[in-house]
Parts: C-alpha cells; structure tokens; sequence
C-alpha cells in the first residue's frame, strides 16, 4: 500500500477522532522511529508514554513470541499463570498489600476505581477531582476530567463529581459534601499542561481523607511505571492511596490497564459486579512482566532520575536564552515547556527536523523520552529544539 492509499483508506473507513500528522511509521527501535520513506527520528514522546522502555524493546518482544507459541487467550473465569505473577509483581513494587484489577487502558483502570470508590461508598458516590485532569474519554472518566472541552457535545454528564482548583486544599473541604465518597487526581497532570502537585498539599489531602473516611484515588496511566523516577509517582510523596491506576508504559506498548486497591476496598467488587474481557490475558501479562523485569535489569529507575536531571538543567539553560520559553516544570522523564505562544508551529518544525514532542494545552510542548533515554539522545533533541525555537 503507498502513501495515497493509505491516507485515503483512513479518510474513507476511519473515524475521524483524532487530529492526525502525515507520517506513516513502518519500524521502530528503541527511542527512534523510521517512516515508509525510510527517515529515521528521534522519540521524545514515543505513544503519550507507552514506549518507556523504548519501541520493540528485545526483553517485551521475546516474552510476547514465547507466550504466543503456547497460549493466547483463555477468559478470566479461568487461571493463567501469567497474570498471577504480575499481580505479584505489582504489588511487590506498590510495597503494601493490594488486589489487582485488570483491563485494557487507563479510561477503563479509572471506571473501575470510579465503580469500586461508589460500591465501597455504600450510597456516598461524588469524587471531588481538580481543574485541569484528565482521566479517560469514557462519559465517566470525561465527567471527571476537569477540562470542559472534553465534555462539550456530550452533556449530560454523569452525576457525582465535583472538579476544584489544583493544589488548593480549602477548596477540597468546601466541595466535600455527607455524600462524598472519594478525591482523585493525577500528581502530575499530563494533559492539563504538566502541572506538578505540591507536596505539602499532597500530605494535606491524605489527612483530609483520613478524618472524613474519603478514599485517595491516584491516577498514575501517565505518571506510573517509572516516569518520574520512581515505580509509581506516590512514592516521592510519603503518602499511600487507597486506590491507584496504571497502564500506558506497563504494556511495553501492548494494550494494558489495572486498578490496584487496599485489599479490604477491592473485596467489595464480588462476582459478576466488574469485568473486562481481555483484561489480563496471557500475552499482554508477559509484556508487562517483561518492562517491569527491564526496569529492574537495566536500571532504568536510577537512569530516568539522572538524565531527568540532566534534561531538567539543559531546560533550564535553554530558557534562559530564549524568551519564548515562559516556565519549565516536570518531573523524572516528564517535562513541559510552557511558551508564550502556541506551540504547534514547533512541535511541526521539531518534526521537519527529526525530533518527535507533543503539544498539551495550547502552550506546552511535552517531553517525555523513554526511560533508557540517553545523554546524547537529549543533547540531539535539544539542539533541535532550540533551533526549532529560534526559526
């Protein structure tokens, strides 16, 4: 198929949801990507997250063709060995005791916090979240996403949320209501432009559940598996949510969500209240196994603070010199780059060049390399984006 067919195939039988770019990628390795032309670029945003450990990473491909000869799919009335050792694994990294829950993506991790926060409820339902989240496009995760243009043309909402101002505790007391059931957010809010939760408000918000019995529902589809230089982003706060939700760079790229509970919370889902039909199936099990293994083996954990660090200073040093940059903030591999214009033109110019970033709420160019990133990698990258900056 050449490059016409494939694009009309897209216009003609396609849904029409996402704003597409003109690349049609045929191979990818490690942080690079390589289109049908065969020009190769560099990955600093490899599937808003899914590549931290890089594309076709050899440990997740080799796992995924062993389970493949054996057994690819059997439902979840059954056992598979697979996915028991990854709820081990997962809570070994969680470091408390927790149930695991699996599914598909992170919008259906957070619908099923959301339904376990309301069955634990016992008829409190509202979840206070915050301006800026974003936590699926399910009706659901949307109503709790505390971006309005997300939910336009799809009203009514579902009921039971209640979205307050970011890192702002009295605003969370004032929402809190004798029906309020749950607070969830995300400690660094990706989509909402890289906003990075204050830990003393963090500490804040914990009590707060504590003294009126809310669950803290953390919502780490983003954030989690090493991003910001530790397994999960709760870590670096000193605190423990009731519930947390993983996905995106778990899968190695493979298709993948899970809800992680207190283990006394998760017991109120029995039989038949929540499911998910490919939920943790043999392959996609050791994928994860696979990525969660590579971080440990390659280190990756201590590389992502160092050269987080080193991003975090080159970041620095480039804004100094160019007065488009208006503020810089992140976290681990996780950094946005607010600008005081839209950031398109860029993000497009970044591209022409060989570099590969997003761009969030209008203004913030996103960074998110993966995990194995290296120091040449980022001085490349960088090097195009100053240029990109100073066209």
């Amino acid at each position: 198929m050449n490059l016409p067919q494939v694009f009309e195939s897209y216009k003609e039988y396609i849904v029409p949801s996402y704003s597409k770019t003109p690349f049609v990628f045929v191979k990818g390795k490690g942080s690079y990507l390589w289109d049908i032309r065969g020009k190769k670029y560099l990955d600093f945003f490899p599937g808003w997250g899914v590549g931290s450990v890089g594309h076709c990473h050899p440990k997740v491909m080799t796992a995924v063709r062993d389970q493949l000869k054996k057994l690819i799919f059997v439902p979840n009335n059954y056992y598979t060995i697979a996915q028991a050792k990854l709820a081990r694994e997962l809570n070994f990294w969680a470091g408390f005791a927790c149930k695991v829950f699996f599914c598909n993506s992170g919008a259906e991790a957070n619908e099923a916090a959301i339904k376990l926060s309301r069955k634990f409820g016992q008829g409190r339902y509202e979840i206070i979240t915050f301006e800026n989240a974003f936590h699926g496009r399910t009706l659901a995760t949307i109503a709790a996403t505390g971006q309005k243009k997300y939910q336009q043309g799809f009203e009514p909402m579902p009921e039971g949320f209640k979205s307050v101002p970011f890192n702002d505790i009295d605003t969370v007391k004032k929402a809190f209501t004798d029906k309020t059931v749950a607070v969830m957010l995300e400690l660094v809010q990706g989509e909402g432009g890289i906003n990075v939760a204050d830990k003393g408000f963090v500490t804040q918000l914990r009590k707060f559940c504590d003294e009126r019995k809310l669950l803290m529902i953390i919502d780490e589809v983003q954030t989690g598996i090493g991003r910001t230089g530790k397994m999960f982003a709760w870590q670096h706060y000193g605190v423990v949510p009731d519930i947390f939700t993983v996905a995106k760079a778990l899968g190695g790229g493979f298709p993948i969500g899970v809800m992680l509970s207190r283990s006394e919370i998760a017991d109120c889902l029995g039989p038949g209240m929540h499911a998910s039909t490919f939920g943790g199936g043999a392959v996609i099990s050791r994928a994860a196994l696979a990525v969660l293994q590579s971080i440990q083996k390659e280190k990756l954990l201590g590389n992502t603070q160092k050269m987080g660090a080193y991003l975090f200073e080159r970041l620095h040093q480039l804004a100094s010199r160019c007065t488009r940059i208006k503020e810089v903030r992140g976290m681990g591999l996780m950094w946005g780059i607010e600008l005081t214009q839209e950031g398109k033109a860029i993000v497009e110019e970044c591209s022409k060049q060989g570099l590969l970033i997003n761009c969030t709420h209008d203004t913030v160019l996103r960074l998110m390399p993966a995990l194995n990133v290296s120091k040449k990698q980022i001085d490349n990258a960088l090097k195009i984006l100053e240029n990109a900056l100073r066209g």
